[in-house]
């Protein structure tokens, strides 16, 4: 997008979107930051950076205040809880929406964020993607930290790859760990954080190598818009890997991003896993 192009940031938890509002800030972009009313999202960093805070109930106060501060773009970034609807407090906006988008409550993630960049679209709004913004983010093709994993990592990124693709194409998540071949978690709603607590509670007695074995493997969702939800990993990612046992973390190349790139591969250095991007 270009510099000139007001940007609503709509965000989630995470760093990711105080690394697109730092940015904008930088190149002296205009921009205001979208952040929803008891989402676990912006904390502290939020009052520094021009913002509005929303209510999923009141989406026509949020369509005013973007298009008041000569909003054109509106880009998605960070992890997002489900909302805690309340009806009674819809406006007119929301109650005019809401057989569209409260149905898909009840549906994967994909479905819902697809719907709603129709509804951001049908207000004017151009959807770009945290990619766009920040393009540096993207996984690298190759080993980017750690060596090049070996051959029975190789075969457990195929399988984990397949399994996470498999998942991702009924809409329920992003990634997947395999060692020797075995299946120890699948992402779900909870996220991977979660499938990395989950494996690195799995008894030994489950896995069939001893030492640090098998990978973690995430990518985007077949079909998945990229402009919305694009996995990422980060320091914390590689860290609860180590602590599962994992020896790396490969990502669909291109198709992942990684939050704190230098801080992540230190990481990895540190705890003698590799990073791998597959093409």
């Amino acid at each position: 997008m270009s510099e000139e192009e007001g940007l609503g940031l709509i965000a989630g938890a995470g760093l990711l979107p105080r690394l697109i509002a730092e940015d904008r800030r930088r190149r002296g972009a205009p921009y205001l930051v979208v952040a929803f009313d008891g989402e676990g999202g912006p904390q502290d960093w939020l009052p520094t950076h021009p913002h509005f805070i929303a209510r999923y109930e009141k989406p026509g106060a949020l369509f005013k205040a973007l298009k008041g501060a000569g909003v054109t773009t509106v880009a998605f970034a960070g992890a997002m809880s489900r909302p805690k609807i309340k009806p009674l407090a819809f406006d007119l906006t929301a109650a005019r929406l809401a057989p569209r988008l409260t149905p898909l409550l009840k549906q994967g993630d994909d479905a819902l964020l697809r719907e709603l960049a129709k509804v951001m679209e049908e207000q004017g709004f151009r959807l770009a993607g945290a990619h766009e913004l920040l393009t540096d983010l993207l996984a690298p093709e190759g080993a980017f930290a750690g060596p090049a994993p070996d051959e029975a990592a190789v075969a457990d990124i195929a399988r984990a790859r397949a399994l996470a693709e498999a998942i991702g194409a009924l809409d329920v998540g992003q990634g997947a760990v395999v060692a020797a071949g075995v299946c120890l978690g699948l992402e779900t709603i909870q996220g991977t954080d979660a499938l990395l607590g989950f494996v690195a509670a799995t008894p030994q007695r489950l896995r069939t190598e001893t030492g640090r074995s098998g990978v973690l493997y995430k990518g985007p969702k077949p079909g998945q818009d990229w402009r919305m939800d694009l996995p990422a990993i980060g320091p914390e990612t590689v860290r609860r890997a180590a602590d599962a046992g994992l020896a790396g973390v490969a990502v669909r190349a291109g198709g992942v991003l990684v939050l704190g790139r230098e801080a992540t591969v230190a990481e990895a250095e540190r705890c003698g896993l590799f990073l791998w991007g597959e093409a």
